[in-house]
């Protein structure tokens, strides 16, 4: 079959090869005579599939012996909640650096629970550009929370601030596609359905002193101390979820690990960038230049027409998702890590094509 080329930004394209041995295990797993989907998250069989997740996890980002790995549910709009519920007391306010839509979302859920600041913000120029904050010092309140890559106007965050208070990040988009620091921050979450796997499944890393400042009166099973005690085994998880992460990180480890799917993801970008910057303003970036993403590249035609013509070409050539957000319009290609470098030359020729015939 023709697969289509998938730039949606999410669900998300993951890695052929991984889905390819998903197929062929999927009715058999192991010799058990049952699919993953089938077996007791109790069992040892699927005890081993968790484990191994977790395992790579920790060797593609090299996360601290201090830190906690937790398999969750509901999404980083969970997280949104849980977060302060958990961790921002009467007392104190959180710091939210503001750039785009899911930063919004995880201000209006921390308001509900506690005080709250605005460190900085790029909503001035509808969040075109991440926040200079060289010049701020991040010392006073509960913690600092950002998003480090933003899927709806194509920005993301290239150094990440340094804080005396705890530092918490939204990773939702850009987990796993680039190399960092795990041990300058104390909490991070991602939905996997980007970069890691499919829909259904969330990633928490926290750091294990976190667990200490609890919310005491948090119901249990939205504590992070409840899932790091059962191995995140408290309720069932989402089993076929975490088997699929451990084939796209399997997949990461042959791919270079995290310094090989940098460079690729490097290289990617670089080719789509570079056939929008040499239209000579047929396309034109959405996101500022210094803060263009390499997981979302947003792009805007002279007009609506136009852009639906490009759209509707683009997927009779099968290439699929490229419409931007409704709240930004225009054009958006998401190149996770699953989407190849061939995937992105054959959009960037496909955008020359379209230029030269509608110029």
């Amino acid at each position: 079959m023709e697969r289509t080329t998938n730039f949606n930004a999410g669900p998300a394209a993951l890695p052929f090869e991984a889905l390819v041995k998903a197929q062929k295990e999927l009715l058999d797993f192991n010799q058990t005579g049952m699919s993953v989907m089938e077996l007791s998250h109790r069992s040892p069989e699927y005890d081993a599939v968790h484990e191994k997740a977790i395992s790579l996890l920790k060797d593609l980002l090299q996360i601290p012996e201090d830190y906690e790995v937790l398999f969750l549910q509901g999404g980083a709009s969970l997280q949104f909640a849980m977060i302060p519920l958990n961790f921002l007391p009467q007392d104190q306010a959180a710091q939210f650096l503001m750039t785009g839509s899911w930063s919004e979302k995880a201000l209006a859920e921390a308001k509900v629970y506690g005080n709250t600041i605005e460190a900085a913000s790029s909503a001035d120029e509808k969040y075109k550009y991440i926040p200079d904050v060289s010049n701020l010092t991040f010392n006073e309140g509960a913690y600092l929370h950002l998003t480090s890559n933003n899927t709806i106007f194509g920005t993301q965050w290239k150094e990440f601030p340094q804080a005396q208070i705890p530092l918490i990040a939204d990773m939702s988009s850009d987990i796993l596609s680039r190399k960092f620091d795990v041990g300058n921050f104390d909490l991070i979450y991602a939905g996997a359905q980007k970069n890691l796997g499919p829909s259904g499944l969330t990633v928490v890393i926290l750091k294990k002193d976190m667990l200490e400042k609890e919310n005491p009166q948090a119901p249990k099973i939205l504590k992070y101390s409840t899932h790091a005690k059962a191995n995140s085994l408290y309720n069932t998880p989402p089993t076929f979820a975490i088997y699929l992460l451990s084939l796209v990180l399997e997949w990461m480890k042959e791919q270079g690990g995290l310094e090989g799917i940098e460079k690729r993801n490097n290289e990617k970008a670089a080719v789509l960038y570079d056939c929008i910057d040499s239209s000579k303003g047929f396309y034109t970036g959405y996101a500022r230049n210094d803060s263009r993403s390499n997981m979302n590249v947003t792009f805007n035609l002279s007009n609506d027409e136009l852009t639906k013509k490009f759209i509707q070409q683009a997927k009779e050539n099968r290439m699929s998702g490229l419409g931007g957000h409704r709240s930004v319009g225009g054009c958006r290609a998401s190149i996770y890590n699953a989407v190849s470098l061939q995937d992105c030359e054959k959009l960037a020729d496909f955008m020359n094509k379209f230029q030269k015939e509608n110029e």
